[in-house]
């Protein structure tokens, strides 16, 4: 194996997986992040030698020394996917050349070397082909997929590594939402911010979740299932949730989300939202959108729906708005004409439901 655009994967066998019927008992009530399947694929970088070492093998721990740089560091960037089972039993993803470009991108802006978008995919039809079993069956059912890259090199220094480990395990997946599609109620806070203009807002990287987890939970705290960030410099104008991209729904079916000036996470199911959005009819605008606007039209009926969107939950409805002064809703809190419309017409063309104009699916098997 060497390093290069295509790598060969060598193919080594689970000598011990779950059996077929624990597998089965698994999958019956995945939740989400938990069950694992019985594979990884790892592939190893080094300065002046570039990607090599390509496999599929046992999923399990990951030899570490405490001085790897990451965990110091925090060079590190993931991705998330979903693979899905179709009516006639074959197995598709959902733009994963589009998840290739983002990692990209994440791993520039983190200094990291660049993984060739062509194995990026590789490693996943690999990965899938291997664990095809354990994509679940059911209408909510999916293999979430986590290719990740980290800073293996032992040293400590502040400068970019020579040496990294990507990465992708598998875990099937139900809803990420527990009680099926309903509107969720969001915080805003008023402390906290997720990134600043010249900052890692637009690379998915762990350090951007990190930063969210405390006001996540003070949203939890306040009775909300999600939180939502404003912008760090006037703390006015909304940038995205905690984990997903937020959209507006105005009263002439204008769909409007935050523009991506750096701080936001360019979803690829934002981006979906944005071209059926359009292709549907809908204007479609990416424009600042400031909290007091937020609320002044929520109050006056202008602003119909709100929802959120991204890989793990697709499309899901916001029917209530919390803060420190008070609260509102939203539609009166009754998930939307338009944001359902467009969560089906997502969900079908993931699944191969319906027409997929702008090949955005993927067959794998």
């Amino acid at each position: 194996m060497s390093g290069g655009d295509k790598l060969d994967f060598e193919i080594r066998p689970n000598p011990a997986p779950v059996s077929a019927t624990d597998r089965a008992a698994l999958l019956a009530n995945p939740g989400f992040g938990r069950v694992f399947t019985d594979h990884m694929v790892t592939v190893r970088y080094a300065d002046g030698k570039g990607w090599y070492d390509a496999r599929v093998e046992a999923r399990g721990p990951i030899p570490m020394d405490p001085a790897s740089a990451v965990l110091h560091y925090a060079q590190e960037i993931f991705e998330g996917l979903k693979a899905y089972r179709t009516a006639d039993g074959g197995v598709t993803m959902f733009r994963p050349d589009a998840n290739a470009a983002r990692f990209a991108t994440s791993a520039q802006r983190m200094a990291m070397p660049v993984l060739p978008p062509e194995v990026f995919v590789d490693s996943l039809h690999k990965l899938i082909e291997i664990d095809r079993e354990w994509i679940p069956t059911g209408e909510d059912g999916s293999l979430y997929l986590r290719p990740f890259m980290f800073a293996s090199e032992v040293f400590l220094g502040v400068r970019p590594a020579n040496e990294y480990l990507y990465m992708v395990i598998a875990s099937p997946v139900g809803a990420y939402f527990s009680g099926g599609v309903k509107p969720v109620t969001v915080w805003v806070s008023p402390d906290y911010t997720r990134a600043a203009p010249g900052g890692t807002g637009a690379a998915k990287c762990g350090g951007n979740y990190a930063a969210s987890l405390a006001a996540q939970a003070e949203a939890i705290e306040a009775g909300c299932d999600q939180v939502v960030f404003l912008d760090a410099v006037e703390r006015r104008f909304v940038d995205e949730l905690g984990g997903m991209n937020v959209f507006f729904v105005y009263d002439d079916d204008t769909v409007v989300t935050p523009p991506l000036t750096g701080t936001i996470l360019p979803g690829i199911t934002r981006d979906a939202v944005l071209t059926l959005a359009g292709a549907a009819g809908h204007g479609v605008e990416e424009r600042p959108v400031t909290f007091a606007d937020w609320q002044a039209d929520a109050a006056s009926g202008r602003l119909r729906e709100v929802f959120a969107c991204g890989t793990a939950a697709v499309i899901t409805p916001i029917g209530g708005v919390r803060f420190p002064d008070g609260e509102f809703l939203i539609g009166g809190g009754e998930p939307g004409r338009v944001t359902m419309a467009l969560r089906q017409q997502l969900v079908d063309i993931q699944r191969g439901k319906a027409t997929d104009p702008q090949n955005w699916v993927r067959r794998v098997l």
